[in-house]
């Protein structure tokens, strides 16, 4: 499969304590944190792409612009969609959404661009 415009992903999660702001230390009210908004967009682009992805690629977060709209309490359930919306080089920009599950109301909208590397080279580059 080749990496081309209009690959889909979804991933789902139901709101955990280790979900809400105050887990993640980024607000003080127990409803769903920005942080893991992100990290499940970012898991529906990763769907989106696995298995278009050569054995020795991944890819790895370059930006991130996010509209945080609605607060979801602990409990509930959500979805997140994304799709490759552009292919420019090893650079893949994505739109996602994500929605609660039942009502469909809109939590957040995102543009996420992700860059294709080589795994064993990036590792050899990270500074420990």
């Amino acid at each position: 499969m080749e990496l081309k415009t209009g690959l889909r992903g979804t991933a789902f999660l139901k709101v955990e304590e280790k979900d809400l702001s105050i887990a993640f230390n980024s607000g003080a009210v127990p409803v769903l944190a920005t942080p893991r908004v992100v990290a499940l967009m970012e898991e529906a682009t990763l769907d989106a792409i696995e298995e278009s992805l050569e054995k020795n690629r991944t890819t790895v977060g370059m930006r991130v612009r996010i509209d945080h709209l609605t607060p979801i309490s602990l409990g509930k359930s959500i979805e997140a969609h994304a799709i490759l919306e552009q292919v420019d080089g090893r650079r893949l920009t994505f739109s996602a959404t994500v929605e609660t599950e039942k009502e469909k109301l809109l939590v957040a909208n995102a543009t996420i661009t992700r860059v294709i590397v080589n795994t064993e080279e990036f590792l050899d580059g990270v500074k420990s």
